[in-house]
C-alpha cells in the first residue's frame, strides 16, 4: 500500500514526513512564472536521499514550461492534475506523450477527476482514463466539484482538480481500479478517520492525503503547505492496518465481509 502525502515545499520538512512511513512525498510548482525555485528543488533532492520517492505537480500545462521544469527538478514522478474536458484533452494527451519521450526515467501520474457520490455516472472518467492509460504509470482519483445539476463548478485551483477536502464517488474509483492495469492511488478528502474505509471499499494500490493531514488554523480550517505530522502518522498507520486486513482476508486468515459503502 503506497502512502502519498502533499504538499511538502521545504527541505527541513522531508525527514519528519518520511519517518512517519510516507512512500511518496509530493510538492507543487504553483505557476509557470515561478517555475525555478531552488528551495523546492532542494526539497525534491532531499526526498531522493531517503527511501521515499518525490512527486511533483506543475500547475500549468504549457509544454515548454513543463519540460524545463522537469529538467530543473528531475522528480521521480510528475503528477498532472488538470481538469479533463474535451476542449483541452488533446493538448494534455500530447503533453503526456511528449514527457514520456523526453523524460522516460520519470513516472507519470495522472489525476482522473471523479465527482462526489450520486452526482454523475462513471462513463466520462473511464473514457479519459482509457485514453491516457498507455502513457500513465499511475492514476490518482480526485474529487471534481459539481453543482446540484452535476454541472462542473469552480475548483480550488482554476483548471485543476484537488485540495477540496471532499471524497469522490468510491464506487467509480473502484471501477477505475478494476478496469485498468495502471495502479490507482485513491485521493480526495482522505484523512486518518476515513482512509481505512476507502481502502477496504476501493482496493487501490495506494492512498493520498493533502488537505485532511494539514495543520489547522485558529479558525479550524486547514493551512495550505503546513502539515500536521501527528495526523500524517495516523494516516500512515490506518492505511497499513487496512491493507494488512485485506491481505489476511485474501489469504483466508480472516472472514471476508462486503466492503463498507
Amino acid at each position: 500500500m503506497i502512502v502519498q502525502v502533499y504538499e511538502i515545499q521545504e527541505p527541513h520538512e522531508v525527514a519528519a514526513v518520511v519517518e512517519t512511513g510516507v512512500d511518496h512525498v509530493g510538492s507543487v510548482v504553483t505557476a509557470s512564472s515561478a517555475w525555478r525555485q531552488p528551495i523546492l528543488r532542494s526539497t525534491v533532492q532531499e526526498v531522493q536521499r531517503t527511501t521515499a520517492k518525490s512527486s511533483l505537480i506543475p500547475l500549468f500545462r504549457e509544454p515548454d514550461a513543463v519540460y524545463r521544469t522537469l529538467d530543473y527538478y528531475r522528480p521521480d514522478i510528475v503528477h498532472f492534475c488538470d481538469l479533463l474536458d474535451d476542449t483541452v484533452f488533446g493538448e494534455l494527451l500530447t503533453l503526456q506523450e511528449g514527457v514520456r519521450q523526453r523524460f522516460p526515467e520519470i513516472d507519470i501520474m495522472r489525476s482522473i477527476p471523479i465527482v462526489q457520490r450520486g452526482r454523475s455516472n462513471s462513463a466520462r472518467s473511464l473514457y479519459y482514463a482509457g485514453t491516457l492509460a498507455p502513457t500513465s504509470d499511475w492514476f490518482l482519483t480526485d474529487t471534481l466539484l459539481v453543482d446540484a445539476s452535476a454541472d462542473v463548478t469552480d475548483q480550488p485551483e482554476d483548471g485543476f482538480v484537488g485540495i477540496t477536502g471532499k471524497t469522490c464517488d468510491w464506487e467509480i474509483a473502484r471501477q477505475l481500479v478494476d478496469a485498468f492495469d495502471v495502479p490507482v492511488i485513491l485521493a480526495g478528502g482522505l484523512g486518518p478517520e476515513n482512509v481505512g474505509e476507502g481502502i477496504r471499499t476501493v482496493r487501490p494500490a495506494g492512498v493520498d492525503s493533502c488537505t485532511l493531514t494539514n495543520a489547522a488554523g485558529d479558525d479550524g480550517r486547514p493551512i495550505r503547505f503546513k502539515k500536521d505530522l501527528e495526523a500524517v502518522a495516523r494516516f500512515v498507520t490506518e492505511s497499513r492496518r487496512a491493507a494488512a486486513e485485506i491481505n489476511l482476508k485474501t489469504r483466508g486468515e480472516l472472514p471476508c465481509t462486503k466492503p463498507a459503502t
